[in-house]
């Protein structure tokens, strides 16, 4: 195992880049690295063959951490519990974390199966559907410019892992997407193909909207299928996190 280093200084530059990563939004795109805290998170980048760049652990959460976690990275460092508290965003700090290469591609991957976000603006949203696409076997993401940024700290605890095993892509214009290679489906809280009795191509493109003004008609022009998903109850819509689960879920049983 290679050396701990032990921190005590509150300002250490370390110290410092990590309470920015954990606060700042889009800290990520300047700094090139995102901060994971808690074993969950860290447990999922190691599950996908992943090396973190620096392990943090707290004294308590060094004593109760699992010898991969404490063998993960070249570079370890060991907080004191109040010290490790001062650079935690969280209201009960998980006592470890990993600082990661930002898991984010320049290139589009062709012919696979997609999600495009357009301008899905709740972080919790966007997290809840990159874990659903994880789950649900959609190899990639595509953020188009007004989506909340996909390495955020929130979005980072919404996905729960899930940016570990995505090809994702963020900032992208609609023109990006011109030449795409697969069928685009857009859903409609009132009309298309009912989601349980429609012929899903394969491999897709689902493209999910805003939470207020839904997917722009740019992209419903450019459709292959409008799919709408059958509500018995009389809701109006569902939030998109929760209609996106829905498609995915049946698109993934189709294929």
């Amino acid at each position: 195992m290679n050396p701990v280093r032990h921190i005590t200084a509150r300002d250490n530059p370390l110290l410092k880049e990590l309470r920015k990563l954990g606060s700042d939004s889009v800290a990520y795109r300047k700094l090139g690295r995102i901060w994971v805290e808690g074993e969950h998170l860290c447990s999922a980048a190691l599950a996908r063959g992943l090396t973190p760049r620096v392990a943090v652990f707290s004294d308590a959460g060094w004593e109760r951490a699992a010898p991969e976690l404490r063998a993960a990275a070249l570079d370890t460092v060991r907080l004191s519990n109040a010290l490790f508290g001062s650079i935690s965003a969280l209201d009960c700090p998980a006592d470890m974390g990993f600082v990661m290469d930002v898991p984010l591609a320049a290139q589009m991957l062709p012919g696979v199966n997609t999600v495009v976000l357009d301008r899905v603006q709740d972080a919790g949203n966007v997290g809840s559907i990159l874990r659903s696409a994880s789950a649900f076997g959609v190899r990639q993401v595509l953020a188009l410019r007004g989506t909340a940024a996909l390495c955020s700290p929130k979005v980072l605890r919404a996905g729960m892992g899930a940016h570990f095993g995505l090809h994702l892509v963020e900032g992208l214009e609609p023109q990006d997407l011109d030449a795409w290679d697969v069928p685009l489906l857009v859903t409609s809280s009132h009309q298309g193909a009912v989601l349980h009795e429609a012929l899903l191509p394969h491999p897709c493109a689902w493209v999910f909207g805003h939470e207020g003004q839904g997917v722009a008609p740019h992209w419903e022009a450019r459709a292959a299928l409008t799919i709408r998903i059958a509500q018995p109850g009389g809701e109006e819509s569902l939030n998109v996190a929760a209609a996106a689960a829905i498609c995915l879920h049946a698109a993934s049983i189709a294929a």
